[in-house]
């Protein structure tokens, strides 16, 4: 689907993705935070049990671990992020411009919100 001005219906629409930048270096930050942690919380079970090959298993273990689970949980962040940021961006930020006529617009949502 190619987007097109509403005003005068020109293809020519460029959309700025700022909350979609935006939104991913925060979940990435978060992701990596998270995954980080778990990671860590693991490698003490981990350290317990690698205790029988030494400090160096015991250390070794437990960075690996923490710099997996770090990378793991950016990526996740990171997509999710991008996901949010990107539906901002088409939805609700009216981050779309015409280059033809100049009007800045957002895309209607695909489904029609619940009433409750």
């Amino acid at each position: 689907m190619s987007l097109q001005c509403p005003r005068c219906h020109s293809p020519k629409v460029t959309s700025s993705r700022h909350a979609m930048k935006i939104a991913a270096a925060i979940g990435t930050a978060g992701g990596a935070a998270r995954g980080a942690n778990a990671a860590l919380a693991g490698g003490q079970a981990g350290a317990a049990i690698g205790a029988i090959a030494g400090p160096v298993g015991i250390t070794l273990g437990s960075i690996s671990g923490a710099i997996l689970g770090g990378l793991i949980g950016g990526v996740g962040g990171c997509t999710l992020g991008a996901q949010l940021g990107e539906k901002l961006d088409r939805h609700v930020l009216a981050n779309n411009l015409c280059l033809i006529c100049g009007h800045r617009f957002n895309l209607p949502l695909s489904k029609p919100l619940p009433n409750f």
